[in-house]
């Protein structure tokens, strides 16, 4: 496209959006956040899902038992001391970031909720999410120790 013809009426644009992508990568990739929010941002979701805390939508198949004894594979990790682990950790990130702060911050980063889609739940005036956000990841930074 003609860049002196954009912004003009009756000109088409066409834009690429990736719909998988997660809102603190997108805020990140536009120079939203600096590389420790992003960083926080991404250790906060690891947490929230290796503690196994989102929604479910299949069958968990891995705490099927065989019919006597030990269930799971013999030499397979023991998940739940992970996932204890990670959502202790995820409650710490959460305590750190405060009461007013974690709930946009669990919007976001853990559920992929949009920026727009969180203000609005929140009842919040839109474009003030986004300050609200990088000071809880601010925050949610210190408690990981990221420098």
């Amino acid at each position: 496209m003609d860049p002196g013809k954009a912004g003009r009426p009756g000109t088409v644009r066409r834009v690429t959006v990736n719909l998988r992508e997660n809102p603190i990568d997108w805020l990140h990739a536009r120079g939203h956040l600096n590389d420790r929010q992003f960083a926080a941002g991404a250790r906060l979701r690891t947490d929230f899902e290796r503690a196994q805390l989102g929604a479910r939508t299949t069958m968990q198949w891995d705490g099927a038992g065989t019919g006597g004894g030990r269930r799971g594979a013999p030499g397979a990790p023991d998940r739940s001391a992970k996932a204890i682990d990670a959502k202790r950790r995820f409650e710490g990130a959460l305590a750190a970031a405060g009461p007013g702060l974690s709930d946009i911050l669990w919007r976001i980063a853990c559920e992929g909720e949009a920026m727009g889609a969180a203000e609005k739940g929140l009842g919040w005036p839109s474009r003030s999410g986004r300050l609200v956000l990088t000071l809880a990841l601010d925050r949610v930074a210190g408690f990981y120790g990221l420098g």
